[in-house]
């Protein structure tokens, strides 16, 4: 891998799991890591922990729910305020709800954060991106996404909603469809980027011990979770795709690519359809509000 240092890296959700592991790993490379977590106190307990292991006192952390559009376009405002180039941005933070829960601008809680959140927190620091090419955009997906089924009309899953049922793989589930239409932007994301020297690749960690289903809201949920945690593997083996994407010269070059285990991998025939990714990608900016290219 390669060194890091000057680099500026956002990782978000890196309080814990596959984002403070990320973060970790970029830290002691060198990079100067901006860390993007939802909660003051334990992001910091987080940041201060990377510094003690890695020596770098160049980790920020800054705050942002990733939930909310307002939020994630406050902290677009305030990061190119503070910073003027953008090496790396590593769209980690996830969650899976139980419950369909409705925000108060009016989005399902999951594909806020899972989708909507990572692709308007892109679109906002695109143009920080291109003026600092060459430069990577790294997207989190799951292996679950294979189980998905994107439905344009109805994207709020109003018509069905079902949770934790992603990891008994009934129907199609909420996390599984936003995880997705994650790889479907991606894709889609990297042919608009051509000939801008912005990287846009996809990656599934794998079935990685995180904290991913704490917003359950259930003891069952809770129990399943605990019960599985012997199979999956550590926070830390979750993220070296993530880390090899960020730093490697070997994929330097390459774009509109899945990842996992740092080896490049097929995904599922829909994923693949281009109609159907540009069809999102317009329903997309109308639900956000944003002007058409």
């Amino acid at each position: 891998m390669s060194e890091m240092k000057g680099q500026i890296c956002v990782v978000t959700g890196s309080n814990s799991g596959i984002g403070k592991e990320t973060a970790l790993s970029l830290a002691k490379m060198g990079a100067h890591v901006v860390m993007v977590v939802r909660n003051q106190e334990r992001g910091e307990r987080a940041r201060l922990e990377i510094v003690k292991q890695t020596g770098n006192n160049s980790i920020d952390l800054m705050i942002c729910d990733l939930s909310s559009m307002e939020s994630i376009r406050h902290f677009a405002q305030k990061f190119k305020g503070k910073y003027d180039r953008l090496d790396v941005l590593v769209n980690n933070a996830g969650a899976m709800f139980n419950k369909r829960e409705v925000t108060l601008e009016g989005f399902e809680r999951t594909l806020a954060v899972n989708y909507l959140g990572p692709f308007l927190l892109t679109h906002e620091l695109l143009g920080l991106l291109k003026s600092s090419a060459p430069s990577k955009i790294i997207n989190v997906s799951s292996g679950l996404a294979k189980n998905g089924k994107v439905d344009l009309d109805d994207l709020q899953s109003e018509k069905n909603y079902r949770g934790t049922k992603a990891y008994s793989q009934v129907r199609a589930p909420v996390y599984a469809k936003t995880k997705l239409m994650v790889m479907m932007f991606t894709y889609e994301l990297s042919r608009r980027l051509k000939g801008t020297g912005v990287t846009a690749n996809v990656l599934m960690p794998g079935f990685v011990a995180t904290n991913l289903g704490k917003n359950s809201g259930s003891l069952s949920s809770f129990l399943m979770f605990k019960m599985v945690r012997p199979m999956q593997v550590s926070a830390k083996k979750g993220a070296e795709t993530s880390v090899y994407l960020a730093s490697s010269g070997e994929v330097k070059d390459v774009t509109g690519k899945c990842f996992t285990k740092k080896k490049e991998v097929l995904t599922c025939p829909e994923s693949y359809d281009e109609e159907l990714q540009k069809h999102l990608w317009k329903k997309t900016e109308i639900m956000l509000c944003l002007a058409s290219e």
